[in-house]
């Protein structure tokens, strides 16, 4: 078991002492999570998940946070901590599924089998709680962000919103960035344990990686609120370029009929870490962020976001912005 993974065990049991119904306000203890199986609709396995609702959520109708973990991690990573604090205080449902846990098997990764896991359990909360179809909210960074835009881009009809953070958008591209000189090391072999193959291999291999690669299928997220955001040092100081980020925007920008982030503005943005000529949308003040905010577009109902900072989520600015939208859903 690894150490983040333990102090989050350990949290769990202390918050245990909290009734489940409680409020978090300041360092109040956490309520505790309930730890949930649900069996799979495609292999019939049973998959975990953990979840918090209020005491009021059977009978009133209340959001849903679906909280995705990152690529390495697996449904109780100790980073949640922080988002169950927003969905106690905003009095939200919060589920955080495993979806196959780490991104180092073929079943994990984007695959059917976890995308299926996902929608299994909010099946489940839907069964036995009164969700809000309007206030379904998926969010996730890093490996979550790259699962919430997949989900995005498959399932659009079932979330409200959703918020990607510093996710990796496009599979091939993020293995050659981390295979300089064709020698892969790092997130790269985690790559290879879950497609079988380096991109080019195979037109099999190649099929795969499509389909577990955002990129390729957000042309298809229609009114659905999006929300991007990534800090501008990413790709230096952390693990997924910023270009992911814009990539993404920019497939849904031009599916709209609108101008997306140029080529010059992400280079700039890459090089430099800034923009010479900055639009006034990319010179607002988001107090939610506490961050500079370097590049802000929008298309429709989606947005990105490029702030100072690096590989990171800000947990107050995602929940926030996702608090503000409302849109019906459908299974």
């Amino acid at each position: 078991m690894s150490r983040a993974v333990g102090v989050l065990l350990a949290l769990l049991v202390v918050s245990g002492f909290g009734r489940p119904d409680s409020v978090c306000r300041g360092e109040d203890p956490l309520p505790m999570l309930e730890k949930i199986s649900v069996t799979s609709s495609l292999d019939r396995t049973p998959q975990t998940s953990l979840l918090w609702a209020p005491e009021t959520a059977r009978e009133q109708p209340t959001p849903l946070l679906i909280w995705l973990h990152s690529w390495s991690a697996d449904y109780r990573q100790e980073a949640s901590l922080e988002y169950q604090k927003q969905a106690v205080r905003r009095g939200w449902i919060l589920l955080l599924p495993n979806f196959r846990g780490p991104n180092k098997r073929p079943e994990a990764c984007g695959s059917k089998l976890a995308r299926t896991d996902i929608i299994d359990a909010m099946n489940y909360v839907e069964q036995h709680y009164k969700v809000d179809p309007q206030r379904v909210y998926l969010a996730g960074a890093s490996g979550g962000g790259h699962m919430t835009l997949l989900m995005a881009g498959y399932y659009p009809q079932r979330f409200s919103a959703v918020s990607a953070w510093v996710g990796i958008t496009d599979l091939p591209q993020w293995y050659n960035f981390h295979a300089p000189d064709g020698k892969p090391a790092g997130y790269a072999l985690d790559i290879l344990k879950v497609l079988k193959g380096k991109p080019g291999e195979s037109e099999e291999i190649d099929a795969d990686y499509r389909a577990r690669s955002p990129i390729h299928f957000l042309h298809q997220v229609g009114d659905l609120h999006v929300d991007i955001a990534a800090g501008v040092k990413d790709g230096h100081t952390g693990s997924v370029p910023i270009a992911h980020s814009l990539n993404a925007f920019n497939r849904i920008a031009t599916t709209n009929g609108d101008d997306g982030v140029s080529d010059d503005e992400a280079e700039q943005l890459w090089t430099a870490q800034k923009l010479t000529a900055p639009q006034a949308s990319d010179q607002v003040t988001d107090e939610t962020y506490g961050r500079d905010i370097i590049l802000r577009r929008k298309s429709g109902n989606a947005r990105v976001t490029i702030f100072q900072g690096g590989h990171e989520g800000l947990p107050e600015a995602c929940c926030a912005w996702l608090a503000k939208q409302r849109r019906a859903t459908t299974e």
